[in-house]
């Protein structure tokens, strides 16, 4: 579960966020100074944090936790996580250059990125070449929330997530959805947070119906 460990104040920081942490860690495993970051706030150590910026009716105490019933299914979201990492690519895969010719005096160079310029024999300031490829966060704007599993903590969303699997993401509200767009006309949506003592009264999982379809999870075990 993630939980609230720090809260920004304008005040202080000069902006409002919600610094939240996920997966429990053991205390050995955890550096000094985060150590005496988390015992301050009276939070457990966490794997990793993540900060959001929110308005000032919107902050949560310290120690809240949050469930995947933050999000309504059917509203928009944006994840950012880290993209799959490439190695060292050269510049056709890595910036798609057309290389060199296929023949007529060309040999051996086939898929070099040609020349560099001629800036007083110097490679100007941000030129494409070849270089390490991926591992930088990436953002997919816009994916629509099909479902969410109360029980299990799972938010399902429909389009390609960037990174591999098994990695931690950061799912937040649209950016580029204003108002109404952001959410559907008749969900009620909650502010600040999920109250968790609904949460025992909730089915397991809640659909949102997108483009004419419902989104089930296939049970395998039935017949």
């Amino acid at each position: 579960d993630c939980q609230v460990t720090f809260v920004k104040t304008l005040e202080n920081e000069g902006y409002t966020a919600l610094q939240l942490g996920c997966a429990d860690m053991k205390p050995q495993k955890v550096t000094k100074p985060l150590l005496g970051h988390f015992e301050a706030n009276g939070v457990n150590p966490k794997h990793k944090l993540f900060e959001f910026e929110v308005t000032p009716d919107a902050v949560l105490p310290k120690g809240t936790l949050l469930n995947a019933a933050h999000f309504v299914p059917g509203q928009f979201v944006d994840v950012t996580a880290p993209t799959i990492g490439k190695g060292f690519q050269g510049g056709m895969k890595r910036h798609g250059f057309g290389g060199l010719r296929a023949s007529h005096g060309v040999s051996l160079t086939h898929r070099s990125i040609g020349s560099t310029g001629a800036r007083e024999g110097k490679v100007p300031k941000g030129k494409k070449m070849p270089g390490r490829m991926g591992g930088l966060n990436a953002t997919t704007l816009n994916l629509r929330v099909a479902k969410i599993d109360t029980q299990l903590n799972l938010i399902y969303v429909k389009g390609a997530v960037p990174g591999h699997d098994s990695q931690y993401i950061k799912v937040r509200d649209s950016v580029k959805k204003v108002g109404f767009n952001k959410f559907p006309k008749e969900a009620k949506i909650p502010f600040p947070t999920f109250n968790p003592a609904v949460l025992p009264t909730l089915p397991r999982e809640i659909s949102a119906k997108l483009s004419n379809k419902v989104f089930v999870q296939n049970d395998k075990n039935k017949k």
